[in-house]
């Protein structure tokens, strides 16, 4: 995967006015931490930090004092009605260290006809994985599956150097069978007509 740079800011300013500032600027106060240090308040730019964070697990290269750190985002807080950036916390890394990540699971292909349901268990795939090496994303052929069928965390394919964090038979994603279509108030109607015409003619 590829790295994305960043410049960012430590900051000794806290609270909800001091974020608050910080967002008016189009930047986003974050913290980064990992390794046993001691946490480091940063302020990251907010465009930036968004198009990089549409990567899911996205190796940010952080230039930070004049010193270039790794991080991976471990969560991010977005505003629930606006969307933009409200706070991103950083986990440190190192090359060649693995770390415990949730990469997308993605389906490909069409079901078995017969209007059954794919449903996503697991959005997205618990695994280990190196921190310069993990996958954007887990592609998972559903083609021809009938209802019944499942996908088991076993059954995924992963690249080298890639090993399950979870359970080996931990259903990801499974087929559930088509909802028979309940009887309208029209077609019940229907169906009494013919009755209440048979009672007549008795």
């Amino acid at each position: 995967m590829s790295e994305v740079k960043i410049s960012a800011e430590t900051r000794s300013e806290f609270g909800k006015g001091a974020a608050r500032r910080i967002r008016r600027e189009d930047k986003v106060p974050g913290v980064l931490y990992g390794h046993g240090t001691d946490p480091k308040h940063l302020t990251l730019p907010g465009h930036e930090l968004l198009l990089a964070l549409r990567t899911p697990n996205v190796l940010i290269s952080l230039d930070l004092d004049g010193k270039n750190e790794l991080a991976i985002p471990k969560s991010v807080q977005r505003d629930p009605l606006k969307g933009f950036l409200e706070h991103v916390d950083l986990l440190l890394v190192k090359r060649g260290e693995k770390v415990g990540v949730e990469v997308p699971v993605e389906a490909e292909g069409e079901l078995a006809p017969g209007g059954n349901l794919l449903e996503h268990v697991l959005n997205a795939l618990p695994v280990q994985a190196e921190a310069t090496h993990i996958p954007e994303s887990f592609s998972v052929s559903v083609e021809g599956l009938e209802a019944g069928a499942s996908i088991l965390a076993k059954d995924i394919k992963l690249p080298k150097g890639v090993t399950l964090d979870v359970e080996d038979d931990a259903v990801v994603l499974q087929v559930l069978a088509a909802q028979a279509e309940e009887p309208t108030e029209e077609s019940e109607e229907t169906e009494a007509e013919p009755a209440a015409e048979a009672g007549a003619e008795a």
